[in-house]
């Protein structure tokens, strides 16, 4: 809002100025006007999207330090393990809290542009939301879902997860999910088919025998040629429905919180005496 005000404001004195300092007449003062708005606001906009995008990449940076810490520890775990799966599990999580706080601590520096950018508070909800999602704060979440930006799938799942485990109805995640792919891409609406088919296996499994799941990835595998979804709908054809899973997709459908990865059981190595 203030770039739009400083804008009007240079356009204005330069109006000002051409028609009445200048003598310029009235077509080319208004001309230099709107050149001068133009101008002001395209500059102070890129100046302020480039101070935007060096904070947020400072908490990229954040995340992916912590990541890579964590992934350090867990490569000596190979070596050396905890004393429990459980242990380890407890570990990483509290690990995983630590760095994630400190990256939603550094997105308070994004309320400095709310004067500038208008959607700045909406697009700093959306950041927030996605983080307290990664360490299970689903209070702050719930305060988040209001404020957030639903514009790409990871997000969009993320509604629709929590949805599911608030016992929303059916018909309201629906809406949310078809919203949602009606923009997407090729391809780009994998997450979202992949989440909403398994919702609607387990609400409606025992009752359709899979069939509102079945229909759901044949509409989503004209716009994917995932093999993931591939595989469900062929299982799902053939009534195996419990042999459905969404574990193919890796990490990107284990940090929708649905379900936990397995973890391998430990190894234990016994010498020969």
């Amino acid at each position: 809002m203030l770039t739009l005000f400083l804008a009007i404001a240079v356009g204005g004195g330069s109006f000002c100025g051409a028609f009445y300092a200048g003598d310029w007449g009235l077509g080319w003062s208004v001309f230099a006007g709107l050149v001068m708005f133009g101008v002001t606001q395209g500059v102070i906009g890129f100046l302020v999207q480039k101070r935007i995008k060096a904070d947020m990449e400072r908490v990229q940076g954040i995340l992916l330090e912590g990541q890579k810490r964590l992934q350090t520890k867990m490569h000596r775990w190979q070596f050396r393990p905890p004393g429990s799966q459980k242990d380890a599990q407890r570990e990483i999580e509290n690990d995983t809290k630590i760095f994630v706080r400190e990256a939603l601590a550094a997105t308070e520096c994004l309320t400095k542009y709310r004067w500038v950018v208008p959607m700045i508070p909406r697009q700093k909800a959306t950041a927030q939301l996605q983080l307290n999602w990664m360490i299970k704060d689903f209070k702050a979440v719930d305060e988040l879902l209001p404020k957030a930006l639903f514009i790409d799938p990871t997000t969009t799942a993320i509604k629709i997860a929590r949805m599911y485990m608030t016992g929303a109805a059916t018909e309201d995640i629906e809406k949310v999910y078809r919203k949602a792919v009606r923009r997407l891409k090729y391809n780009q609406n994998v997450l979202l088919a992949a989440e909403w088919s398994w919702i609607l296996l387990k609400r409606n499994g025992e009752k359709d025998e899979g069939e509102s799941a079945f229909k759901v990835l044949t509409e989503a595998l004209k716009s994917s040629d995932n093999e993931v979804l591939k595989r469900n709908h062929e299982l799902l054809m053939n009534k195996r429905l419990a042999h459905f899973s969404n574990t193919g997709l890796g990490d990107q459908w284990f940090a929708l919180l649905l379900e936990e990865p397995r973890m391998r059981a430990q190894r234990q190595h016994v010498q020969r005496m």
